[in-house]
């Protein structure tokens, strides 16, 4: 018997995939076919996917397969949220309004780099609407659920991105981090997250939320797969403002290099406090397994959290306004009412939090100059229960939505690069760890994460979840 009979490509991870597709072990056809199979058989439980591209799909694996098209990532089923322009498809950005809009009529940079690599794309994937949203609940799509328990949230919002890699629906998926966006559902369903470098990704081709804050990364089961897609992605690209002129620094060929050279240090101070036990239980058992001893502070990060809740509110509410006022009832109440009150923030406000920005940005570029590496709490706690809007941290009784991104918010605020390592202390809910590098050492952070997956410290096993249960 071949691989193309013994192996269960549904769930195969792209390494495997892409190698098993190169060396004529298996059609890209047949890996297709096999992931079209599972999206239809637990999807309904999951509910990440608003759009499958099932006639696309099938015609780029006959593409692959007849050798027209090669690469890294041939054959590789992926996935994108649906605030990434996908040629034919609305760009929802997980709203009502959105979807009223005219097909797009080409694909964003990164959806072409992943197909330039060999991969094909299967689908959309739902999330939080306008991206304003910690949960993955959606009111117009339906709530994605955690693959590991479908009662409790996917995180968001990049939430369906998470439950789909969790669930084994797909090996890779894109998602967007403006405050923890692609870290937190990362942490909930237990896959792997890199949020790169502000700038590092083009997001030529999506839908914004705060311009200086958004980036585009990707979500996998494992460190090699998040590493593929990453080079895959790489490159200037002038149709963004911001994407950097750097050439491209690929990751993978010095993935497996150990951690012997790289200073690790765990974040003390505001990110070791405020959240559940379990969180910085996670923590420890990463810095355990790193040998890493040294603890650090951020400076001001409480602060720097502050800040960028009044930047990404009034940001978020100049990019809405039009809309607000013509069509305020189709809004997710909740995100309405946040971006009503970020159009009420007096402009003194945000310039004193930009100017914050700048001195935090240039304290925390200091520190990392003196390790290389920093560990902290993806999420204060493991997935809430979906539709509950309050839990209790530290003995306090706090909202939700306001609150999850409470360890991630600090880190996107400058734009530093962080890789989202998932942690199972027992039988519960995954937790997720932040490894968080200095501005373009990308590599930094995934060597840590390949080193931690190696020992067995971190992993992303496909959860299972039953149709039933949906």
């Amino acid at each position: 018997m071949t691989d193309e009979t013994m192996t269960d490509w549904s769930t195969a991870g792209a390494g495997a995939v892409a190698e098993a597709v190169a060396a004529g072990r298996v059609s890209a056809r047949t890996v297709t076919e096999a992931t079209l199979a599972r999206i239809a058989a637990l999807d309904p439980a999951v509910n990440a996917f608003t759009d499958v591209t099932a006639a696309r799909a099938r015609a780029r694996a006959e593409a692959v397969d007849a050798g027209r098209v090669r690469g890294p990532l041939a054959g590789v089923p992926v996935a994108v949220k649906n605030l990434i322009d996908v040629a034919g498809l609305p760009t929802r950005a997980g709203a009502r309004i959105n979807r009223e809009r005219p097909p797009a009529t080409r694909d964003a940079t990164l959806v072409e780099r992943l197909e330039a690599a060999g991969a094909i794309l299967v689908g959309a994937l739902n999330m939080g609407e306008y991206a304003y949203d910690f949960t993955g609940e959606n009111v117009h799509d339906g709530d994605s659920r955690n693959p590991h328990d479908p009662a409790h949230m996917s995180g968001g919002s990049s939430g369906g991105s998470g439950a789909a890699v969790a669930a084994g629906l797909v090996p890779l998926a894109l998602g967007s981090d403006t405050n923890g966006s692609i870290r937190v559902p990362s942490a909930f369903c237990g896959c792997f997250g890199l949020k790169p470098t502000y700038g590092r990704l083009s997001r030529a081709g999506s839908f914004p939320f705060v311009g200086s804050l958004d980036h585009l990364g990707p979500m996998a089961r494992s460190v090699g797969d998040l590493a593929r897609a990453y080079d895959a992605m790489q490159g200037p690209d002038p149709a963004d403002p911001v994407a950097t002129d750097r050439a491209p620094e690929p990751v993978l060929p010095v993935l497996d290099s150990g951690i012997a050279d790289l200073r690790i240090a765990v974040a003390g101070g505001y990110f070791a406090g405020g959240g559940d036990p379990e969180a910085f239980a996670a923590v420890a058992r990463v810095a355990d397994a790193l040998g890493a001893s040294r603890t650090v502070e951020i400076p001001e990060a409480r602060r720097a959290r502050a800040a960028a809740y009044l930047i990404t509110a009034a940001e978020g509410a100049a990019l809405h306004l039009d809309r607000l006022r013509a069509r305020a009832a189709d809004f997710d109440p909740a995100v309405r009412d946040r971006l009503i009150a970020g159009a009420m923030i007096p402009a003194p406000h945000v310039e004193r939090a930009q100017r914050f920005r700048r001195w935090y940005r240039a304290a925390v570029l200091d520190l990392l100059g003196e390790v290389d590496v920093i560990l902290a709490p993806a999420t204060p706690c493991r997935a809430p229960r979906r539709g509950q809007t309050h839990f209790v941290i530290d003995g306090v009784e706090l909202p939700v939505r306001a609150n999850i991104g409470l360890f991630t918010q600090p880190i996107s605020f400058i734009g530093l690069p962080v890789v989202a390592v998932p942690v199972r202390l027992d039988d519960g809910l995954p937790l997720g760890v932040q490894v968080i590098a200095a501005p373009w050492r990308e590599e930094a952070a995934l060597r840590v994460a390949r080193h931690l997956e190696r020992v067995g410290a971190v992993a992303a096993p496909v959860a299972m979840p039953s149709v039933a249960q949906g």
